[in-house]
This record gives structure tokens, C-alpha cells and sequence, in this order.
């Protein structure tokens, strides 16, 4: 299961049926879950778990240090969950002990050729980062975030559950949960509905969110005016209370 061109560390630790391609380096403190398969001429530095059925194609280069120049060596670390492909020459970096000290990748996430993960990031399930999509350090995404291609987001971002950008999108300041950007800088452009309708959110759901977004977005008002109208509606459904939230938790600002 393991090419014998391949360089795999005495301290590292493989599940039986682990699969690593020719001249790969896996180096110490990295674990591999059961049922993953690392292609050729990939590197894996540590600390580094990799959960179950994870699968890396050849030149990404994961568990690196990160590329923070207040970083001086410190045992940080990357985890990720199970299910996660990782596609060619794409690069996910270690944390920094000024912040979590850990990236971490849920369960599920597409991760496509050339991405870069910065440190610190925090990435929840379900995510597909397309062809070259950049992370700053210290980006929050969550679940069922997409990010099309050439797609950069700076540091700090939080990016929302079910949130959608465009290809080529400049993301500076956070993104609600649902909403979907476009653009240089990115500009709100309605709810990724087509993601919303794809997940099998009901119809009241949709127009409950339909509704928020027009009062945030279309009413004039500011983030503390939009969130006192929709946090004096009673009975709101959750997908509601996740978009409440989601604006909420920013601190950069919302993309408007």
C-alpha cells in the first residue's frame, strides 16, 4: 500500500489500508485515518491528523508551517475531519500559537486544485473551495460555503453557512449566512437560492430569509436597525435565527 519511492517517517502514524503514491514524504506527528489514499508527490508535515476516507492528489503540500512571519517554529497544528478530498497542488498550513494554534477542516469539503488554506482558518462541512480560491489566515467558513474560482477572502472573515461567492470575488468583510457576493470589492446580490431549494429548504423558510434579506439590505437601515426589526419577530423559524446570528457575529462589517 506503500510505494516504495515514498518516505514515511517511523513516527508517523498510517491506519493498515492507508495508500501513499510514489516519492511522497510524510513526515513525524501526522496520523492518517483508515481508507484514506495520498497520491504521488504529496508532502504531509505535522502536527497532522487526517481523518478517515481522506484523499490527496500529487504536489499539495499539507501540514506545512505557516506562512505568518510572527510564526518561530511552535507545535501547531492542522486537523481535519473524514470524507475530505484535497485536489492537486493545493497547500493547507498549521496555526499560529497567537491565535487557535490549530486549522482545522470539518467533514466533507472539496478542496480544488491550488487552494490555499492559510493558518488558523476554521472550516466547516460540506465546503467546495474552487480552483484556486485563497484563505487568508484566521478565515472562519461555514458549512455548505462555496467559493468560486480565484476567489480570495482577508483575514478574519467570517464566511456564512450556505453563503455563495463568484468566481474572482474580493471578499474584505464578512459574509451572512445564505447570502450570496459578487465581485471586486464582492456586493451582496440576493440569497444563493439555488443552493437553498438544491439542500431542500421548505418554501417558508426561503421566504422567511427572502424577507430578512430585503429588510438588511433594501430598507436603508443600519446593521443595528435591521437586527432590532428582525429580532422583534416572533416564532422565527431557525434558518432565521442562523441568519440573525451570522450578522451578529461580524466584526469586519458586513459585504453589502
Amino acid at each position: 500500500m506503500i510505494h516504495p519511492t515514498a518516505i514515511v517517517d517511523p513516527a508517523a502514524r498510517l491506519a493498515e489500508d492507508v495508500e501513499v503514491g510514489p516519492f511522497s514524504v510524510i513526515g513525524p506527528d501526522v496520523e492518517i485515518g483508515a481508507g484514506s489514499v495520498i497520491g504521488p508527490h504529496v508532502v504531509i508535515k505535522g502536527p497532522t491528523r487526517l481523518g478517515r476516507r481522506t484523499r490527496i492528489f500529487q504536489f499539495a503540500s499539507v501540514g506545512e508551517d505557516c506562512q505568518d512571519k510572527k510564526y518561530a517554529g511552535e507545535a501547531t497544528r492542522l486537523e481535519l475531519g473524514d470524507d475530505n478530498v484535497i485536489r492537486e497542488g493545493a497547500t493547507l498550513h498549521r496555526g499560529t500559537i497567537q491565535d487557535r494554534g490549530v486549522t482545522t477542516l470539518g467533514n466533507r469539503n472539496l478542496i480544488m486544485a491550488y487552494v490555499h488554506v492559510g493558518h488558523d482558518c476554521l472550516i466547516g462541512d460540506d465546503c467546495i473551495l474552487a480552483n484556486q480560491v485563497t484563505l487568508a489566515g484566521h478565515v472562519t467558513l461555514g458549512d455548505f460555503a462555496i467559493l468560486g474560482g480565484l476567489a480570495a477572502v482577508h483575514q478574519f472573515c467570517h464566511f456564512g453557512t450556505h453563503a455563495m461567492a463568484g468566481g474572482g470575488s474580493i471578499i474584505t468583510k464578512d459574509t451572512p449566512a445564505y447570502v450570496m457576493i459578487n465581485g471586486n470589492p464582492a456586493q451582496a446580490h440576493g440569497l444563493n437560492l439555488v443552493g437553498l431549494k438544491r439542500r431542500g429548504f421548505s418554501r417558508e423558510a426561503i421566504k422567511s430569509l427572502t424577507d430578512a434579506y430585503k429588510v438588511v439590505y433594501r430598507q436603508g437601515l443600519t446593521l443595528e436597525q435591521a437586527l432590532a426589526s428582525l429580532e422583534s419577530q416572533h416564532e422565527a423559524p431557525p434558518e432565521l435565527a442562523t441568519f440573525i446570528a451570522s450578522l451578529k457575529a461580524s466584526n469586519r462589517g458586513i459585504t453589502r
